[in-house]
């Protein structure tokens, strides 16, 4: 009871800061892991940045601590008035339908989730097509033949990722071997670092020498495993071919940080709608990052295998499965 209490006044006094006249000022309500996290989180917090500063416009934002601050967090900036309020993750999905339901003329958004309802604008991404792409990649940097997948909470989502990553190694490299673990079944997964490192490290000793992370801040940890271990890594969400230069081969980049602005934006000049939004390759949603970070590791030929699929998914040449279709991948 007393940790209650104290998380409640935490809260409080948290929100309390940032309690000015919102006057439709857009507000933000980062998942756990923090807004400085180097991936999902922190690319929204970018998205929030480029709209404050290219308009002048302050945002509200609070990062939770634990599952109980969701629905507060959310609350306290509707009754305060902000609009549009931004949820990250999955995760706060019960927490938004329920506010928004209750505040019908402020506008809302949630990513990574839908939630149907008319002043809730639904952001998701096509992100087995972007990890289609560094799979790829992955196959043909391999020497070893062998490559990894660590994903942080073990839901249909991060499977999503695994799978499309999965058929872009065989597209690339048939006979290729992918071992793939999750961190875990609650919300920690996403923030255990030291995990991420040890599920590297025993994928590294049976011979994966490249290895994706979709697992938020735990992702860090596989990152810096892999460049300790003499092995390449694959970032995720955000670039973060700038973590270990020269030793991270791509990102695949799910760009969260244009939604975030995109819906601060709609909002401040009044062209919000409700409704979903999926973004993949043909709307510039997902994609790699090369940088001088990572253009010693990749050669023309990876590339230009990478473009080449790149535009033959957008065409409808190839086409990726999603594992949230179904709860199934078509290749192991």
């Amino acid at each position: 009871m007393i940790k209650k209490l104290l998380g409640a006044a935490a809260l409080t006094a948290l929100m309390a800061v940032s309690a000015f006249a919102a006057d439709d000022k857009p507000a933000i309500v980062f998942d756990i892991g923090g807004k400085f996290d180097k991936s999902f989180n922190e690319s929204m917090f970018n998205g929030s940045e480029k709209f404050k500063t290219e308009t002048g416009v302050a945002y509200g934002e609070f990062e939770i601590a634990n599952e109980a601050q969701r629905e507060q967090a959310i609350r306290n900036f509707a009754d305060q008035g902000y609009s549009p309020i931004i949820a990250a993750g999955f995760a706060q999905a019960a927490a938004l339908e329920k506010v928004a339901k209750e505040y019908p003329d402020l506008k809302f958004a949630i990513v990574d989730m839908v939630v149907d309802l008319p002043n809730v604008q639904s952001i998701v991404f096509k992100e087995h097509e972007g990890s289609y792409l560094v799979g790829i990649m992955a196959a043909m940097a391999s020497k070893s033949g062998k490559v990894g997948f660590v994903g942080g909470m073990d839901i249909p989502l991060i499977r999503k990722f695994g799978c499309g990553y999965v058929q872009g190694v065989k597209a690339a490299k048939a006979d290729a071997t992918v071992f793939q673990n999750m961190t875990g079944d609650t919300g920690a997964a996403w923030n255990d670092p030291v995990k991420g490192g040890e599920i590297t490290k025993s994928q590294m000793s049976q011979g994966a020498d490249v290895i994706y992370a979709a697992a938020g801040a735990t992702g860090l940890g596989v990152l810096q495993a892999a460049a300790d271990g003499g092995a390449l890594s694959i970032g995720v969400d955000a670039n973060q071919n700038y973590l270990h230069p020269g030793k991270v081969l791509t990102s695949m980049l799910k760009r969260v940080d244009v939604a975030v602005y995109n819906v601060m934006k709609s909002g401040k000049d009044g062209s919000f709608k409700g409704g979903v939004q999926a973004l993949g390759l043909a709307e510039d949603g997902v994609g790699y990052a090369m940088d001088d970070n990572n253009k010693p590791l990749v050669t023309p030929e990876m590339q230009a295998a990478v473009e080449k699929a790149k535009a033959d998914i957008i065409s409808g040449a190839v086409k990726v499965h999603d594992y949230t279709e179904d709860n199934k991948c078509p290749v192991e």
